[in-house]
Protein backbone atom coordinates (compact mmCIF):
# COMPACT_ATOMS: atom_id res chain seq x y z
CA UNK A 1 0.00 0.00 0.00
CA UNK A 2 1.03 3.62 -0.97
CA UNK A 3 0.06 6.22 1.59
CA UNK A 4 0.61 10.26 1.61
CA UNK A 5 0.37 12.14 4.86
CA UNK A 6 0.41 15.80 4.38
CA UNK A 7 1.64 17.91 7.05
CA UNK A 8 4.65 18.45 8.75
CA UNK A 9 4.25 18.63 12.57
CA UNK A 10 4.23 16.11 15.69
CA UNK A 11 0.44 15.10 14.61
CA UNK A 12 1.90 13.44 11.40
CA UNK A 13 4.41 11.97 12.83
CA UNK A 14 1.86 10.23 15.07
CA UNK A 15 0.10 9.31 12.27
CA UNK A 16 3.08 8.19 10.17
CA UNK A 17 4.38 5.87 13.21
CA UNK A 18 0.66 4.43 14.17
CA UNK A 19 0.16 3.69 10.08
CA UNK A 20 3.84 1.97 9.84
CA UNK A 21 2.54 0.10 12.70
CA UNK A 22 -0.31 -1.42 11.23
CA UNK A 23 1.07 -2.08 8.01
CA UNK A 24 5.36 -2.57 8.06
CA UNK A 25 4.87 -3.17 4.29
CA UNK A 26 3.48 0.51 3.38
CA UNK A 27 5.05 3.09 0.87
CA UNK A 28 4.45 6.32 3.29
CA UNK A 29 5.38 9.57 1.67
CA UNK A 30 5.39 12.86 4.09
CA UNK A 31 4.19 16.33 2.67
CA UNK A 32 6.43 17.66 3.63
CA UNK A 33 7.27 15.50 6.94
CA UNK A 34 9.94 16.92 9.14
CA UNK A 35 13.49 15.43 10.93
CA UNK A 36 11.55 12.19 12.24
CA UNK A 37 9.63 11.28 9.79
CA UNK A 38 12.80 10.90 7.62
CA UNK A 39 12.89 7.45 9.44
CA UNK A 40 9.48 6.14 8.49
CA UNK A 41 8.52 7.85 5.35
CA UNK A 42 10.29 9.30 2.24
CA UNK A 43 10.08 13.25 1.72
CA UNK A 44 7.91 14.67 -0.66
CA UNK A 45 9.39 18.75 -0.83
CA UNK A 46 5.41 20.25 -1.51
CA UNK A 47 3.70 21.95 1.05
CA UNK A 48 0.30 21.35 2.71
CA UNK A 49 -1.68 24.40 0.84
CA UNK A 50 0.34 23.45 -2.94
CA UNK A 51 -3.55 21.31 -3.89
CA UNK A 52 -2.67 20.82 -6.95
CA UNK A 53 0.71 20.04 -6.59
CA UNK A 54 -0.13 16.95 -4.02
CA UNK A 55 -2.60 15.82 -6.37
CA UNK A 56 -0.25 15.57 -8.93
CA UNK A 57 1.79 13.54 -7.15
CA UNK A 58 -0.93 11.54 -5.70
CA UNK A 59 -1.82 10.09 -8.90
CA UNK A 60 1.46 10.05 -10.26
CA UNK A 61 2.48 7.52 -7.49
CA UNK A 62 -0.61 5.84 -7.77
CA UNK A 63 -0.93 6.70 -4.49
CA UNK A 64 -4.12 4.42 -2.19
CA UNK A 65 -4.81 6.67 0.42
CA UNK A 66 -3.53 10.08 1.24
CA UNK A 67 -4.19 11.74 5.02
CA UNK A 68 -4.38 15.45 5.82
CA UNK A 69 -3.38 16.43 8.95
CA UNK A 70 -3.62 20.40 9.11
CA UNK A 71 -6.64 22.38 9.30
CA UNK A 72 -5.67 24.85 6.46
CA UNK A 73 -5.72 22.59 3.75
CA UNK A 74 -9.19 20.83 4.29
CA UNK A 75 -10.57 24.33 4.64
CA UNK A 76 -9.46 25.13 1.48
CA UNK A 77 -10.73 22.08 -0.31
CA UNK A 78 -8.02 19.40 -0.75
CA UNK A 79 -10.62 16.81 0.00
CA UNK A 80 -12.69 18.13 -3.10
CA UNK A 81 -9.65 18.38 -5.47
CA UNK A 82 -8.68 14.75 -4.97
CA UNK A 83 -12.09 13.28 -5.03
CA UNK A 84 -12.23 15.02 -8.39
CA UNK A 85 -9.85 13.16 -9.89
CA UNK A 86 -10.46 10.11 -8.28
CA UNK A 87 -8.01 9.91 -5.69
CA UNK A 88 -9.13 8.33 -2.06
CA UNK A 89 -8.32 10.95 0.20
CA UNK A 90 -9.29 10.93 4.87
CA UNK A 91 -11.12 14.15 5.80
CA UNK A 92 -13.98 16.11 5.20
CA UNK A 93 -14.95 18.58 2.25
CA UNK A 94 -14.52 22.19 2.16
CA UNK A 95 -18.22 22.70 3.17
CA UNK A 96 -18.23 20.45 5.98
CA UNK A 97 -14.49 22.01 7.23
CA UNK A 98 -16.06 25.16 7.67
CA UNK A 99 -16.82 23.88 11.18
CA UNK A 100 -13.35 24.81 12.31
CA UNK A 101 -12.54 27.60 9.03
CA UNK A 102 -15.56 29.93 10.62
CA UNK A 103 -16.19 29.94 14.05
CA UNK A 104 -19.27 32.11 13.23
CA UNK A 105 -20.31 29.43 11.15
CA UNK A 106 -19.73 26.64 13.72
CA UNK A 107 -21.40 28.76 16.25
CA UNK A 108 -24.54 29.26 14.19
CA UNK A 109 -24.48 25.65 13.73
CA UNK A 110 -24.50 24.58 17.11
CA UNK A 111 -27.07 26.83 18.12
CA UNK A 112 -29.97 25.53 15.07
CA UNK A 113 -28.67 22.27 16.39
CA UNK A 114 -29.37 22.48 20.38
CA UNK A 115 -25.94 22.21 20.73
CA UNK A 116 -24.56 23.13 24.19
CA UNK A 117 -21.64 26.37 24.03
CA UNK A 118 -21.31 29.41 25.49
CA UNK A 119 -23.51 32.38 24.95
CA UNK A 120 -22.18 34.96 22.19
CA UNK A 121 -22.48 37.64 19.26
CA UNK A 122 -20.58 37.56 16.03
CA UNK A 123 -19.09 41.19 14.75
CA UNK A 124 -17.27 42.65 11.47
CA UNK A 125 -16.88 45.57 13.20
CA UNK A 126 -14.81 46.72 15.57
CA UNK A 127 -16.49 49.50 16.84
CA UNK A 128 -19.81 47.21 17.57
CA UNK A 129 -18.11 44.60 18.58
CA UNK A 130 -16.21 47.80 21.18
CA UNK A 131 -20.03 48.59 22.29
CA UNK A 132 -20.77 45.16 23.01
CA UNK A 133 -17.76 44.50 25.16
CA UNK A 134 -18.15 47.74 27.62
CA UNK A 135 -21.54 47.02 28.08
CA UNK A 136 -21.71 43.39 28.55
CA UNK A 137 -18.52 43.18 30.80
CA UNK A 138 -15.70 40.97 31.91
CA UNK A 139 -14.75 37.72 32.04
CA UNK A 140 -14.87 37.16 27.85
CA UNK A 141 -13.43 35.20 25.49
CA UNK A 142 -12.65 36.93 22.48
CA UNK A 143 -11.86 34.74 18.88
CA UNK A 144 -11.15 35.39 15.62
CA UNK A 145 -13.60 33.46 13.40
CA UNK A 146 -11.16 31.79 10.82
CA UNK A 147 -8.13 29.95 10.87
CA UNK A 148 -5.51 31.40 13.45
CA UNK A 149 -2.83 27.98 14.22
CA UNK A 150 -4.71 27.79 16.95
CA UNK A 151 -3.85 31.12 18.98
CA UNK A 152 -6.75 33.13 18.32
CA UNK A 153 -8.67 32.70 21.49
CA UNK A 154 -7.65 35.06 23.91
CA UNK A 155 -9.58 34.96 27.79
CA UNK A 156 -9.92 37.95 28.51
CA UNK A 157 -10.59 39.06 32.08
CA UNK A 158 -11.22 42.93 31.87
CA UNK A 159 -12.95 44.90 29.51
CA UNK A 160 -10.11 46.56 28.33
CA UNK A 161 -7.72 43.51 27.91
CA UNK A 162 -11.31 42.42 25.69
CA UNK A 163 -11.18 45.71 23.75
CA UNK A 164 -7.94 45.29 22.98
CA UNK A 165 -8.10 41.97 22.16
CA UNK A 166 -10.64 42.68 19.48
CA UNK A 167 -8.90 45.63 18.11
CA UNK A 168 -5.73 44.04 17.63
CA UNK A 169 -7.33 41.31 15.18
CA UNK A 170 -10.14 43.57 13.67
CA UNK A 171 -7.96 47.15 13.24
CA UNK A 172 -4.28 45.79 13.96
CA UNK A 173 -5.03 42.25 11.67
CA UNK A 174 -2.55 40.34 14.30
CA UNK A 175 -4.34 37.33 12.63
CA UNK A 176 -4.75 38.49 9.03
CA UNK A 177 -8.28 37.88 7.69
CA UNK A 178 -8.86 35.27 10.06
CA UNK A 179 -9.49 38.10 12.27
CA UNK A 180 -11.66 40.24 9.92
CA UNK A 181 -14.96 38.31 11.98
CA UNK A 182 -14.88 37.82 15.23
CA UNK A 183 -16.83 35.60 17.75
CA UNK A 184 -17.01 37.37 21.49
CA UNK A 185 -18.02 34.36 24.16
CA UNK A 186 -19.51 34.37 27.87
CA UNK A 187 -16.53 33.15 30.00
CA UNK A 188 -17.11 29.29 30.86
CA UNK A 189 -15.26 28.15 34.23
CA UNK A 190 -14.90 24.66 34.59
CA UNK A 191 -12.09 21.65 33.09
CA UNK A 192 -11.65 21.29 29.85
CA UNK A 193 -12.06 17.73 27.59
CA UNK A 194 -11.01 16.81 24.04
CA UNK A 195 -12.89 14.22 22.34
CA UNK A 196 -12.09 13.09 18.86
CA UNK A 197 -14.30 10.92 16.52
CA UNK A 198 -14.07 8.97 13.73
CA UNK A 199 -17.45 9.57 11.80
CA UNK A 200 -18.94 8.55 8.24
CA UNK A 201 -21.14 11.77 8.27
CA UNK A 202 -23.66 9.83 10.43
CA UNK A 203 -21.87 7.38 13.03
CA UNK A 204 -19.47 8.25 15.35
CA UNK A 205 -17.25 6.28 17.51
CA UNK A 206 -15.11 8.09 19.91
CA UNK A 207 -11.55 7.50 20.24
CA UNK A 208 -10.04 7.89 23.86
CA UNK A 209 -10.64 11.14 25.79
CA UNK A 210 -7.75 13.25 25.96
CA UNK A 211 -6.75 16.70 27.51
CA UNK A 212 -4.86 19.41 25.58
CA UNK A 213 -2.14 22.13 28.36
CA UNK A 214 -2.43 25.08 25.94
CA UNK A 215 -0.76 27.80 28.39
CA UNK A 216 3.12 28.03 27.88
CA UNK A 217 3.56 28.40 31.75
CA UNK A 218 2.68 25.49 34.86
CA UNK A 219 -0.59 25.36 36.10
CA UNK A 220 -1.96 26.84 32.96
CA UNK A 221 -0.63 30.05 33.30
CA UNK A 222 0.01 32.75 30.68
CA UNK A 223 -0.04 32.78 27.02
CA UNK A 224 -2.29 30.23 25.07
CA UNK A 225 -0.14 27.91 22.39
CA UNK A 226 -0.76 25.60 19.96
CA UNK A 227 -0.53 23.34 23.16
CA UNK A 228 2.36 22.35 25.42
CA UNK A 229 1.50 18.87 26.22
CA UNK A 230 -1.48 16.06 26.49
CA UNK A 231 -2.43 13.34 28.17
CA UNK A 232 -5.08 10.57 27.63
CA UNK A 233 -7.50 9.15 29.45
CA UNK A 234 -9.16 11.05 31.24
CA UNK A 235 -10.81 9.48 34.61
CA UNK A 236 -13.76 11.78 34.43
CA UNK A 237 -14.81 11.20 30.90
CA UNK A 238 -16.20 8.19 31.85
CA UNK A 239 -18.61 6.14 29.59
CA UNK A 240 -21.61 7.96 30.94
CA UNK A 241 -20.25 11.34 30.13
CA UNK A 242 -18.90 10.38 26.55
CA UNK A 243 -22.17 8.73 26.02
CA UNK A 244 -23.95 12.48 26.77
CA UNK A 245 -21.28 14.29 24.17
CA UNK A 246 -22.24 11.61 21.53
CA UNK A 247 -25.76 11.93 21.72
CA UNK A 248 -26.47 15.81 22.78
CA UNK A 249 -22.92 17.04 20.69
CA UNK A 250 -21.85 14.81 18.25
CA UNK A 251 -24.79 13.47 16.57
CA UNK A 252 -26.77 16.33 16.26
CA UNK A 253 -23.72 18.03 15.03
CA UNK A 254 -23.42 15.67 12.03
CA UNK A 255 -27.09 15.83 11.58
CA UNK A 256 -27.17 19.79 10.95
CA UNK A 257 -24.45 19.54 8.76
CA UNK A 258 -26.07 16.71 6.89
CA UNK A 259 -29.31 18.85 6.55
CA UNK A 260 -27.03 21.80 5.07
CA UNK A 261 -25.14 19.73 2.72
CA UNK A 262 -22.41 19.48 4.60
CA UNK A 263 -21.97 15.80 5.19
CA UNK A 264 -18.61 14.83 7.35
CA UNK A 265 -16.29 12.00 6.81
CA UNK A 266 -13.49 11.85 8.84
CA UNK A 267 -12.42 13.19 12.58
CA UNK A 268 -14.27 15.60 14.02
CA UNK A 269 -12.91 17.22 17.22
CA UNK A 270 -14.37 18.80 20.32
CA UNK A 271 -13.22 20.81 22.21
CA UNK A 272 -15.55 20.74 25.57
CA UNK A 273 -15.21 22.68 28.82
CA UNK A 274 -17.53 20.88 31.60
CA UNK A 275 -19.55 23.22 33.72
CA UNK A 276 -20.91 21.13 36.79
CA UNK A 277 -20.51 18.19 35.20
CA UNK A 278 -22.07 19.31 31.83
CA UNK A 279 -20.23 19.24 28.64
CA UNK A 280 -20.17 22.81 27.36
CA UNK A 281 -18.63 22.55 23.39
CA UNK A 282 -15.59 25.67 23.50
CA UNK A 283 -14.45 24.72 19.64
CA UNK A 284 -14.93 22.41 16.57
CA UNK A 285 -11.87 21.19 14.90
CA UNK A 286 -11.81 19.60 11.21
CA UNK A 287 -9.14 16.96 11.67
CA UNK A 288 -7.03 15.35 14.60
CA UNK A 289 -6.15 17.59 17.75
CA UNK A 290 -2.15 18.38 18.10
CA UNK A 291 -0.76 17.19 20.69
CA UNK A 292 -3.58 15.12 21.45
CA UNK A 293 -3.17 12.95 18.68
CA UNK A 294 0.26 11.99 19.69
CA UNK A 295 -1.39 11.02 23.37
CA UNK A 296 -4.22 9.07 21.70
CA UNK A 297 -2.77 6.93 19.25
CA UNK A 298 -0.58 4.85 21.02
CA UNK A 299 -3.28 3.84 23.21
CA UNK A 300 -4.57 2.38 19.96
CA UNK A 301 -3.56 -1.49 19.25
CA UNK A 302 -5.04 -1.85 16.08
CA UNK A 303 -7.90 -0.11 13.60
CA UNK A 304 -6.71 3.11 12.63
CA UNK A 305 -5.69 2.18 8.93
CA UNK A 306 -8.21 0.37 8.11
CA UNK A 307 -10.72 3.03 8.80
CA UNK A 308 -9.29 5.54 6.44
CA UNK A 309 -9.09 3.46 4.29
CA UNK A 310 -13.18 2.57 4.24
CA UNK A 311 -14.09 6.03 5.02
CA UNK A 312 -11.85 7.39 2.58
CA UNK A 313 -13.38 4.78 -0.19
CA UNK A 314 -16.78 6.05 0.91
CA UNK A 315 -17.59 3.46 3.16
CA UNK A 316 -19.62 3.41 6.37
CA UNK A 317 -17.60 3.48 9.44
CA UNK A 318 -16.77 0.33 11.03
CA UNK A 319 -16.89 0.43 14.67
CA UNK A 320 -15.70 -3.18 14.94
CA UNK A 321 -12.20 -2.24 13.69
CA UNK A 322 -10.73 -0.84 16.72
CA UNK A 323 -8.65 -1.94 19.26
CA UNK A 324 -7.59 -0.14 22.32
CA UNK A 325 -4.64 -1.36 25.05
CA UNK A 326 -4.86 -0.10 28.67
CA UNK A 327 -2.95 1.98 30.44
CA UNK A 328 -2.07 5.75 30.06
CA UNK A 329 -0.31 8.01 27.72
CA UNK A 330 1.44 11.54 28.17
CA UNK A 331 2.74 13.74 25.91
CA UNK A 332 5.26 16.48 26.79
CA UNK A 333 5.88 19.36 24.14
CA UNK A 334 9.83 20.80 24.09
CA UNK A 335 9.51 24.20 22.76
CA UNK A 336 12.21 26.56 21.31
CA UNK A 337 13.07 29.69 24.01
CA UNK A 338 10.18 32.78 23.02
CA UNK A 339 7.53 30.39 21.88
CA UNK A 340 4.64 31.67 21.52
CA UNK A 341 6.44 34.67 20.61
CA UNK A 342 9.57 34.86 18.35
CA UNK A 343 12.12 32.43 18.71
CA UNK A 344 15.70 31.12 17.01
CA UNK A 345 16.22 27.94 14.35
CA UNK A 346 18.50 26.15 13.58
CA UNK A 347 19.79 25.18 17.18
CA UNK A 348 21.40 21.34 17.36
CA UNK A 349 19.17 18.60 18.99
CA UNK A 350 21.14 15.93 20.81
CA UNK A 351 19.11 12.53 21.75
CA UNK A 352 20.66 9.86 23.73
CA UNK A 353 21.59 7.15 21.92
CA UNK A 354 19.17 3.95 23.11
CA UNK A 355 16.46 6.71 24.01
CA UNK A 356 14.29 5.81 22.05
CA UNK A 357 14.91 2.17 22.00
CA UNK A 358 12.70 1.87 25.30
CA UNK A 359 9.04 0.28 24.86
CA UNK A 360 7.71 3.00 26.85
CA UNK A 361 8.95 6.03 25.49
CA UNK A 362 8.39 7.34 21.73
CA UNK A 363 10.08 10.64 20.44
CA UNK A 364 7.63 12.09 17.83
CA UNK A 365 9.18 15.35 15.85
CA UNK A 366 7.48 18.47 15.34
CA UNK A 367 9.75 21.77 14.16
CA UNK A 368 12.70 19.32 13.29
CA UNK A 369 14.78 19.71 9.98
CA UNK A 370 18.14 17.94 8.99
CA UNK A 371 20.85 20.40 8.50
CA UNK A 372 22.99 20.06 5.52
CA UNK A 373 25.44 17.84 7.48
CA UNK A 374 22.60 15.58 8.51
CA UNK A 375 22.57 17.39 12.04
CA UNK A 376 19.13 17.10 13.83
CA UNK A 377 18.25 21.01 14.45
CA UNK A 378 15.07 22.76 15.58
CA UNK A 379 12.94 24.66 12.93
CA UNK A 380 9.48 25.46 14.84
CA UNK A 381 8.13 26.51 17.95
CA UNK A 382 6.84 23.54 19.46
CA UNK A 383 10.11 21.02 18.64
CA UNK A 384 9.60 17.64 19.99
CA UNK A 385 6.77 15.60 22.03
CA UNK A 386 7.55 13.16 24.25
CA UNK A 387 5.38 10.16 24.90
CA UNK A 388 5.40 8.50 28.10
CA UNK A 389 3.43 5.15 28.50
CA UNK A 390 2.66 3.75 32.07
CA UNK A 391 0.12 2.08 33.85
CA UNK A 392 -1.78 5.09 34.48
CA UNK A 393 -1.14 8.70 34.35
CA UNK A 394 1.29 9.29 37.05
CA UNK A 395 3.13 6.58 35.89
CA UNK A 396 3.39 7.87 31.86
CA UNK A 397 3.74 11.20 33.04
CA UNK A 398 6.93 10.31 34.46
CA UNK A 399 8.42 8.61 32.12
CA UNK A 400 8.03 11.29 29.59
CA UNK A 401 9.38 14.00 31.87
CA UNK A 402 12.12 11.85 32.35
CA UNK A 403 12.63 11.77 28.26
CA UNK A 404 12.00 15.27 28.15
CA UNK A 405 14.69 16.16 30.91
CA UNK A 406 17.19 14.12 28.69
CA UNK A 407 17.17 15.60 25.69
CA UNK A 408 18.97 18.51 24.87
CA UNK A 409 18.97 21.86 22.80
CA UNK A 410 19.81 25.53 23.58
CA UNK A 411 16.92 27.36 24.85
CA UNK A 412 14.46 24.11 25.28
CA UNK A 413 11.32 24.79 27.53
CA UNK A 414 8.91 22.44 28.65
CA UNK A 415 6.01 22.19 31.37
CA UNK A 416 6.67 19.67 33.73
CA UNK A 417 3.26 19.35 35.28
CA UNK A 418 1.17 17.87 32.21
CA UNK A 419 -1.32 15.69 33.63
CA UNK A 420 -1.14 17.44 36.99
CA UNK A 421 -5.10 17.38 37.17
CA UNK A 422 -5.41 13.54 36.35
CA UNK A 423 -2.21 12.74 38.50
CA UNK A 424 -4.20 14.39 41.38
CA UNK A 425 -7.04 12.20 41.32
CA UNK A 426 -5.11 9.60 41.03
CA UNK A 427 -3.07 10.33 44.23
CA UNK A 428 -6.67 10.87 45.98
CA UNK A 429 -7.43 7.72 44.95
Amino acid sequence: MRILVVGSGGREHALIWKLKQESPDAQIYAAPGNGGTKALAESVPLKPDEVDELADFADSRDIDLTVVGPEAPLVAGIVDAFEERGLKIFGPTARAAEIEGSKAFAKALMKKAGVPSAGHETFSEFDEAEKYIRKHGAPLVVKASGLAAGKGSIVCESVEEAVEAAQSMMVDEKFGDAGATIVVEDFLAGEELSLLYLTDGENAVPLVPSQDHKPIGEGDTGLNTGGMGAYAPVSIADDALVGVVTDEIILPTLAALRDDDRTFRGVLYAGLILVDGDPYVIEFNCRFGDPETQAVLPLMQEGLLDVFVGLAGGGDLDVDRFRFRGGAAVCTVLASKGYPGSYEKGKRITIPKGLEDDDELIVLHAGTRRDPEGKLVTSGGRVLGVVGLGADVTAAAARSREGAEAIKFPGKYFRRDIGYREIDREAAG
